[in-house]
């Protein structure tokens, strides 16, 4: 049971979210209707609010809630594009790897038990281009980001590799967010909601291609040099 605790504890916070209805309060509904009580808080406070902020979506990611987006976007309102986007990166990379450790040390050695041969194949293979793949699913988040979070570490993933590649993998898809975020003053004053579809354009999407193209042939190489000493 001491093994499963830490897995536990993040289950029991995301129940209780679901449970309370906190989903409710990070959604663009209540950013749109707090947005100047928010803004008076950040100006009064902004240390305490930057912290608070990182410690708020460090929480959203390890308990796997659905509302990252708009919390990102209340980043690049809040603090602006540059300071919006570390404290997100930061945040996010920080409930990843809690995420990452409680599932590692619940659930990694028990399956790796009964796995046998075919995990042991994985884990060679994340041990020599892990990064490189994790990176490339960071820059394109084709998979969802709690899965990206949980996968490597069943798979016996290295945790400095995996920090490393979320830290760095994340930053351009915040930096969009929160450069979206940062311009919400005149869609709050339209009554409209921010177009998000312009992730998908092709001044965004092609250079984050060709990003995630990069890492992949990274993983190649350090693979094609693993297999031929």
């Amino acid at each position: 049971m001491k093994r499963f605790w830490p897995l536990a504890l993040l289950l029991a916070g995301l129940a209780l979210a679901w449970a309370s209805g906190a989903t409710q309060w990070l959604s663009w509904d209540a950013l749109a209707a707090n947005r100047a009580w928010l803004a008076e808080a950040v100006a009064a406070r902004p240390l305490a609010s930057g912290l608070g902020f990182m410690a708020l979506y460090a929480a959203v990611v390890a308990f796997s809630l659905p509302v990252a987006v708009w919390l990102t976007l209340g980043g690049g309102f809040l603090f602006g594009p540059w300071l919006g986007t570390l404290l997100v990166v930061l945040g996010a990379t920080a409930g990843a790897c809690l995420l990452f450790l409680a599932a590692r040390h619940a659930l990694a050695e028990p399956l790796a038990r009964k796995a046998g041969p075919l995990l042991a194949k994985v884990r060679q293979g994340l041990e020599s281009g892990g990064f490189w793949y994790l990176l490339s699913l960071r820059l394109l988040p084709v998979v969802p980001f709690w899965l990206a979070n949980l996968a490597p570490a069943l798979a016996g993933m290295r945790f400095t590799p995996f920090a490393l590649a979320t830290l760095l993998g994340i930053i351009p898809g915040s930096a969009v967010f929160c450069g979206i975020g940062a311009g919400l003053g005149a869609v709050f004053a339209s009554g409209g909601r921010p177009d998000l579809k312009v992730m998908f354009s092709p001044q965004i999407l092609l250079p984050l291609l060709g990003l995630a193209a990069l890492s992949l042939l990274g993983a190649w190489w350090r693979g094609r040099k693993t297999t031929h000493g």
